[in-house]
Order: structure tokens, then C-alpha cells, then sequence
């Protein structure tokens, strides 16, 4: 095979890769973090390999283009801001959460779970910082 079209088969399975887990995102129940960091590095790298394709072939491929109209349309304008509002009402929840607890003689099985609210917190608030950082580069675009 050839270069072209090495890389043209390597972009279809990661469009179609992206594609898959953008549709299979529910947003009727809480997206594991894993999902939501999954579905951002799959956007990066389609993204990166929009930038090699373009320079390899024909400008104006519809494999490219179709690529592109997922990004910008699907993604960014409808899941992106979901992705954020979906993050930002965990940690309001889980903020709530832990607030309302009673500080006063907590059992044993009432701090180990207020360790795992924390621990979620954590996870989720780490989470939203990478969505940030994808969304402070849409600025640029």
C-alpha cells in the first residue's frame, strides 16, 4: 500500500472511532470520566491527523470534510458545551453533597464515603480543567 492511502485508511478508523463514541455519550445518566477524557483525546487525535491528511491528499476530500463537520458541528457546538454543563452539575452536586454532611460524630461508613464524594470531587474537578484546556483552544480557531 501506499502512503495515501495508509494514512487515509488510519483516518477513516479514527473518524470512525470518534464518531462511535460521540454517539454512544448519554447524557440522561453521569458520564464516566473515562468517556468524556476517551472522546477528547479521540477529538485531538482526529484533529492532528485532519492537519496530516490535508497535506498528504486531495484538499477537498470528503473524508476530510465530513471529519471536520463532525468537529465543528456535532461536537463543539452541540456535545462540548453538554460535556461542560454535564461536568460543572456534578461538582455542584457532589459541592452539595459533602456541605449538607453533619460534622458532628460521623460513623466509620459516613467518612469513607465522604472520602469517595472527595475523591470524585477531585476526579471530576481534574476532568473539567482538560475540557477547559479544549475549549480555551476552540478560542483560537
Amino acid at each position: 500500500m501506499s502512503l495515501p492511502n495508509d494514512l487515509l485508511e488510519l483516518f477513516t478508523s479514527e473518524y470512525d472511532k470518534l464518531e462511535n463514541l460521540v454517539n454512544a455519550l448519554n447524557f440522561d445518566s453521569e458520564l464516566p470520566v473515562n468517556e468524556i477524557v476517551e472522546v477528547y483525546y479521540q477529538i485531538t487525535s482526529l484533529s492532528s491527523l485532519i492537519t496530516v491528511v490535508k497535506s498528504q491528499l486531495d484538499k477537498n476530500n470528503d473524508a476530510v470534510s465530513r471529519a471536520e463537520k463532525l468537529i465543528s458541528e456535532k461536537f463543539n457546538s452541540a456535545i462540548h458545551p453538554k460535556i461542560m454543563e454535564h461536568i460543572e452539575t456534578l461538582i455542584s452536586d457532589i459541592t452539595g453533597n459533602l456541605q449538607s454532611a453533619n460534622s458532628e460524630q460521623k460513623s466509620n461508613e459516613t467518612i469513607e464515603n465522604e472520602a469517595k464524594l472527595y475523591e470524585k470531587l477531585r476526579e471530576i474537578m481534574s476532568t473539567k480543567e482538560f475540557v477547559k484546556q479544549y475549549d480555551a483552544g476552540l478560542s483560537y480557531d
